[in-house]
């Protein structure tokens, strides 16, 4: 669930396994489309339009498609009672998600933390975990960590990216930032060679490494134990 492009449910299918491959947005859907077609897996993948708000008994995969049901940082909902539900009807075996553990993946916390700026870390694995609990699973939890490196072709760019950061009374943090980019800005050895998304890299970067800490809740599926 929240396929997108198709990172994960691409590798699945190349190793031999049938998936349904489900997303709300047509345009990730559209490039998961070309994915399938370039790596030939028609009969692997099966694109489903599908939104966690929709109604699963109309439009979904029935109760119990399927072996393995996850979401990988993408329970995007309101309703996250609902949304555990709707894997956990899903799946025979297993179910599975991944959801952030600290600040949202936009933060740079090490940053923020150095400028003085205050960040409101997400708690939502928390509740995910006690929802599971009260709906009768015994969940287990992994935690892990993805680097991310942040490249720009000047310090004013530097700047620029990151003072989309300085939100919700940071605002007044842009000078520190500046200082900080300026104090911590170094030269990529790297520099346009591809990067994570094909993007060819900038000539600078900062002297840390971003990094995000994750949650990874699994489970046995509750309903599969009821009569």
């Amino acid at each position: 669930m929240g396929c997108g492009a198709g990172s994960i449910a691409i590798p699945l299918a190349q190793a031999g396994h049938p998936v349904i491959a489900a997303d709300f947005s047509p345009a990730m859907l559209g490039t998961l489309d070309a994915g399938i077609e370039y790596y030939g897996l028609e009969d692997r993948i099966t694109p489903l339009e599908l939104a966690w708000d929709d109604d699963w008994d109309l439009v979904g995969p029935v109760a119990k498609a399927v072996d393995v049901a996850f979401a990988s940082r993408s329970v995007t909902t309101t309703n996250l009672k609902g949304a555990l539900a709707k894997l956990d009807r899903t799946a025979r075996r297993r179910c599975a998600v991944t959801m952030v553990a600290n600040s949202s993946p936009r933060y740079d916390l090490h940053l923020m933390n150095a400028i003085g700026a205050s960040v409101t870390c997400s708690n939502g694995f928390v509740y995910a975990f006690n929802i599971l609990i009260q709906m009768g699973a015994l969940p287990q939890v992994t935690y892990f960590e993805s680097p991310r490196r942040d490249t720009f072709d000047s310090l004013e760019a530097g700047v620029a990216d990151f003072s989309r950061m300085l939100e919700h009374g940071n605002e007044d943090k842009i000078d520190r930032l500046r200082d900080y980019v300026a104090q911590h800005m170094i030269e990529n050895p790297r520099a346009g060679e591809p990067g994570s998304k094909g993007v060819p890299q900038g000539r600078y970067m900062l002297d840390h490494i971003r990094k995000v800490r994750w949650a990874f809740i699994a489970w046995e599926p509750v309903s599969s134990s009821r009569p």
